[in-house]
């Protein structure tokens, strides 16, 4: 049988991939590359045609065979996948690695950027070109000897280290559930959680209830169950994942990974003569520097403080209204503040579920971006190949009913598929030798599955998921831009790469936007507005609680990037006892081990920019509140969004797109008012 990765001309033929098609046409292709990367820098006087296209061809296919295996490593995960996975994972470094070292290919990139041609090129070819070679610099260009050698030995480690650290949260994870014979001791939790947990337990043949740590199943049950031990047990499983702390097999412990992994990150910043990762990262991103991010992120907390001490002192005072006797724990926080916002505004997740049906909620949201930005989205049902029956694929038609982007939606949290929401990128766009190549994405999220064959109904909480990860969707397939290497996400700064995101989480509060999907799934009915002003009159609950959380991640995740002296699980522990003492305002259990599960940081691309997620926070909410000044279905607003930041991609400076729709710099105190800090 043909070895169906090595066909790169269409999608994925996910069905007839196998594990051991992996390793040899990656093998191959490499092979291939490698040949032509040889012939490629024989030429005297390369220009963009013979020297830059070309190379992005071969990326491209290197890219297109690599995706299909990488996403179903993500979301449908089995032993023999895994093991072929992790052989390409050294190999793929290497390769990367040495073209980023190839002196001779950086001799030619700058041969053309200092050419009389370069006057020629296009913005986005000028973008990619110097952006090509800051990405030289930082790929060790400039080693020599051992340091060479050294380089590229971490480069590999590291990619090993970090795909351990993932999979050994997936395996500590999975390995844990309780089953519960008595429906009593559910008691509290809404009926379509136990209607959940029912059908976890029919997977696996059993006639009671069955608790696992997938994220609706934990945040049903540490939010509602009034059996404070069952909290407590779930919230210990969950906090101690992939830790020698937690009751799953040690196996799987992280904390010797944590420490390779930061230490490696020193070793390789220091060898390009940074003083720490921190700084190496810096050099990519919005920021101008370590300290402009720390003293960004000790101002929002000292903004949010003062709210954050009286959310605490009001969620106790209320436990103990209710006959709650010493201080609250841990496992006890996410009870009571739900019962503070259901007693404060008569509002709770199991109000709201029964008018975010999946089917509606899709459907509006396409009818939102139909309306911002002129785009049809249809649903394509035959001959396309997905990992899982319940995933669906989509086709995106321009005003003219030209294909301009495609998607796969993969919605639903099930065993095998890594926890978490995020966007990858499946096919990237690029015009080349005439030929145009359409982007595809893949859109995952972990939300409430369907209750046998009734449609999903989602918390508010996992709507506004996937309006983000729809939006990072957006930034990818919206792109105009032909040159590979800065369309869509592509060379967008990390620290700006979540405004398109966050942007699109805003429309889930606006009551115009809800009216498209906010519908009970049986009736039809709009969601009345009692429900919408509760809804957002509880908006900001506990936002100053909320935002100091994000700011803890943030800095512990840039002072871990920071310090040069990590040899141990216990410096890191200390680390974020640090951080937690500078910013929190809770106590958090002595076993808790939640850096062993930051995937993020260990396994992701935020290593020294979890920053982003805030930082970037400031350009969407700035960004949203043009459309509140002029209306949030404003076609003409929404063009200019369209055409400044979506269709741009990374084909220019991100503060650029954004003053080109804002027509000034960014403001943060947009953020501090949708966040209630500020009125």
């Amino acid at each position: 049988m043909d070895n169906p990765l090595l066909e790169t001309n269409g999608l994925p033929a996910f069905n007839q991939i196998r594990p051991e098609h992996i390793k040899p046409a990656i093998e191959q292709i490499i092979a291939d590359n490698n040949a032509a990367i040889d012939q490629l820098i024989d030429q005297e006087e390369p220009d963009w045609n013979s020297l830059i296209n070309p190379l992005s061809l071969l990326e491209d296919r290197l890219s297109k065979a690599w995706s299909p295996v990488r996403h179903l490593n993500s979301v449908k995960a089995n032993d023999d996948l895994r093991h072929a996975y992790n052989e390409c994972l050294p190999l793929l470094s290497e390769y990367s690695t040495k073209i980023s070292q190839n002196r001779d290919l950086f001799s030619h990139f700058n041969r053309i950027a200092q050419s009389a041609g370069y006057a020629d090129l296009d913005i986005p070819q000028k973008k990619a070109l110097d952006d090509a070679l800051k990405h030289f610099r930082l790929g060790g260009v400039d080693l020599t000897g051992k340091a060479r050698t050294r380089f590229l030995q971490l480069e590999k480690e590291l990619s090993e280290l970090q795909s351990s650290f993932e999979n050994n949260l997936l395996d500590a994870s999975q390995s844990w559930e309780k089953y519960v014979e008595d429906e009593e001791q559910l008691q509290g939790m809404p009926s379509y959680a136990i209607s959940m947990l029912k059908q976890l337990a029919e997977q696996k043949d059993y006639s009671g209830f069955r608790l696992t740590l997938d994220m609706p199943c934990y945040i049903a049950t540490i939010t509602y169950a009034d059996d404070r031990e069952l909290r407590k047990e779930i919230y210990q499983a969950y906090t101690t994942r992939a830790s020698n702390q937690g009751i799953t097999d040690k196996k799987w412990d992280n904390a010797a990974n944590m420490c390779l992994i930061a230490t490696k990150r020193q070793e390789k910043a220091k060898i390009l003569g940074f003083r720490n990762y921190a700084e190496y990262s810096i050099e990519t991103k919005m920021a101008g520097s370590v300290d402009e991010v720390v003293d960004f992120l000790l101002d929002l907390a000292r903004q949010s403080r003062s709210a954050a001490l009286k959310e605490v002192e009001e969620r106790q005072t209320y436990a103990n209204s209710l006959g709650f006797e010493g201080e609250l724990q841990a496992w006890d926080y996410a009870y009571y503040s739900e019962k503070l916002k259901q007693q404060r505004y008569q509002i709770s997740d199991e109000d709201l579920k029964p008018y975010f049906s999946d089917e509606r909620v899709i459907s509006g949201l396409f009818e939102i971006v139909k309306t911002l930005y002129r785009i049809d989205i249809k649903q394509i049902e035959n001959k396309i190949e997905t990992w899982d029956k319940g995933v669906c694929f989509y086709q995106i038609h321009d005003a003219d009913g030209e294909v301009i982007g495609q998607f796969y939606l993969d919605l639903y949290a099930r065993e095998n598929k890594r926890g978490g929401a995020w966007m990858d990128e499946c096919i990237n766009r690029y015009q080349i030798d005439g030929k145009l190549q359409l982007p595809v994405a893949y859109l995952t999220c972990n939300l409430t599955p369907p209750i046998g064959d009734s449609s999903a109904l989602f918390t508010h909480d996992e709507v506004i998921t996937l309006f983000h990860e729809f939006g990072h969707g957006l930034h990818h397939m919206l792109t105009k831009i032909d040159v590979p290497e800065v369309a869509g996400i592509n060379g967008v700064e990390w620290d700006a790469v979540e405004l398109p995101s966050q942007f699109m989480e805003n429309f889930c509060w606006q009551k115009p936007a809800l009216h498209l999907f906010a519908k009970h799934h049986q009736t039809g009915e709009n969601l009345p507005d009692t429900l919408f002003d509760k809804m957002t009159a509880a908006k900001n609950f506990q936002s100053g609680l909320q935002m100091l959380r994000q700011i803890e991640f943030a800095l512990f995740d840039i002072k871990l990037h920071q310090d040069t002296g990590l040899i141990s699980e216990e410096q890191i522990q200390q680390i974020l006892d640090q951080v937690r003492e500078q910013v929190s305002v809770v106590d958090t259990t002595e076993n808790n081990r939640f850096q062993n599960g930051f995937s993020h940081i260990f396994a992701g691309g935020y290593a020294a920019g979890y920053y982003s997620y805030k930082w970037a926070e400031v350009l969407s909410a700035d960004a949203f509140s043009a459309f509140e000044e002029e209306g949030i279905f404003n076609t003409e607003t929404g063009r200019r969004f369209l055409e400044c930041i979506l269709e741009k991609g990374g084909s220019r400076p991100a503060i650029e797109s954004f003053c080109c729709f804002r027509s000034r710099e960014p403001d943060i105190e947009a953020l501090l008012r949708h966040s209630g800090i500020t009125s």
